[in-house]
């Protein structure tokens, strides 16, 4: 509940006339102050009339007047210039350090608000702010979903800054890591982040003109190139082709020469995914597209724009692959290439984050707005998160709006953290919601 009176009191949710210290002096509220979100004060700065005196200071809050002494504030002088401390219920007398009394507030929190709020923790339909939705204002919606489409970039550059260091500073494999890692799709994700980190790509250099080779890193690095990789009833048929014991071969001519060792072929999920999806199949494209020279991140800071950067990612499978999803189990020839749905989620989850990062590493401004430009230009996902939104109200537009509400789903409504979002905000001060 101590979070909720830190909101009252932030957003001046409570009633404005009849408030009084506990030895009965009317309080005026004039600036609840700046909320502190590190060590000390919950609040700087702030101004409040008591019994007519202007006092300017630090406020505390606690869920319990006797917690200022739990938590140590007694002996503590970051808490000498405290003019107001505010609970919600008054069990004790606080002191600071240097013996003063403090004068203390038990904050009244108005019963809708209370209602409210017990409402948005505990309605299981998502989102559970849905009733307020289709009343507010589309200035308050775009307002929020910028914010939001910002805080998931910056979150998104914090994951490639953790890349790049990884790769010894280098932006050209730690954009080639992140690409890997959306080759993957979300279920296979974490398995090609891993494996990308384990491609040596300053070594693949020197083999840049061979995509036989190319193959054969990228297949024996991932573990796909071990005879028990294959399942039993496709071992024969393998063995008649020939193509797997000719990729083993090469690779392991090239794992001596580079020293190279390759991943837990077990990281790979199969499981409920669709033979497009197989490793196989997006190493065989990622292998084109290192070899057509596609996969680096110069091609996508000179792109002028979504035509050319599609260009860039669409790629297909290598000839063997063609008619095959794995070693040994023939399919219809195909070239297998991403489809325009694929390609839209890369420039999305790589490029545009990619783009952003970069721009913020560089001081560019200009790469950072191509990264929003490109993101406002992109067809929104389709997916349960966009279509529960879109359900409920709010229109996707492009892939700006619904990056926006899945931020807003995993960050706020998963972790029910409605006293942070802004449409929480709108539901809980609405004295009236319709039911």
């Amino acid at each position: 509940m101590e979070l909720l009176l830190h909101y009252v009191w932030k957003h001046k949710l409570f009633p404005l006339s009849k408030l009084k210290t506990s030895d009965g002096h009317p309080v005026e509220v004039i600036d609840p102050g700046l909320h502190n979100q590190n060590a000390g004060p919950d609040f700087f700065n702030a101004k409040v009339k008591i019994n007519g005196t202007l006092w300017i200071g630090n406020i505390e809050i606690h869920d319990k007047a006797s917690d200022w002494f739990l938590h140590g504030h007694d002996h503590d002088s970051r808490y000498n210039n405290v003019i107001l401390h505010i609970c919600g219920i008054l069990d004790a007398v606080a002191k600071t350090e240097n013996g003063d009394l403090l004068p203390q507030l038990q904050l009244p929190i108005p019963d809708f608000v209370l209602d409210h709020y017990q409402e948005l923790l505990s309605i299981d339909a998502y989102p559970p702010c849905y009733k307020i939705i289709p009343e507010l204002s589309k200035f308050m919606l775009h307002s929020w979903m910028s914010a939001l489409q910002t805080e998931r970039l910056e979150q998104k550059t914090e994951a490639i800054n953790r890349r790049v260091n990884l790769c010894n500073g280098s932006w050209e494999s730690g954009y080639f890591v992140t690409l890997a890692r959306n080759y993957g799709f979300g279920i296979n994700g974490d398995a090609f982040e891993q494996w990308a980190l384990n491609i040596p790509l300053h070594d693949v250099d020197h083999h840049r003109d061979d995509l036989f080779q190319i193959e054969a890193i990228f297949m024996g690095q991932a573990g796909l190139l071990d005879p028990e990789a294959i399942p039993e009833q496709y071992r024969t048929e393998a063995a008649k082709e020939g193509y797997f014991e000719k990729l083993r071969n090469e690779y392991l001519y090239l794992a001596h020469k580079f020293s190279l060792k390759p991943m837990n072929r077990n990281l790979w999920n199969f499981l409920r995914l669709r033979p497009q999806n197989f490793p196989h199949i997006r190493i065989s494209q990622l292998a084109n597209l290192y070899y057509l020279r596609k996969a680096g991140l110069s091609q996508i800071i000179e792109a002028k724009d979504v035509i050319e950067l599609y260009d860039i990612l669409k790629v297909g499978v290598t000839p063997y692959w063609e008619t095959h999803y794995t070693f040994g189990s023939p399919s219809e020839r195909n070239k297998k290439s991403l489809s325009p749905f694929s390609i839209n989620l890369l420039l999305i989850n790589t490029v545009v984050p990619i783009l952003f990062a970069y721009g913020k590493h560089k001081m560019d401004e200009k790469l950072c707005d191509k990264a929003f430009d490109i993101l406002d230009r992109l067809k929104p996902e389709n997916n349960r998160i966009v279509r529960m939104w879109h359900q409920v109200g709010i229109n996707v537009e492009n892939a700006s709006d619904s990056q926006a509400l899945i931020q807003l789903k995993k960050e706020y409504c998963d972790k029910k953290d409605c006293l942070r979002c802004r449409i929480g905000y709108e539901y809980l001060k609405a004295p009236n919601i319709k039911k």
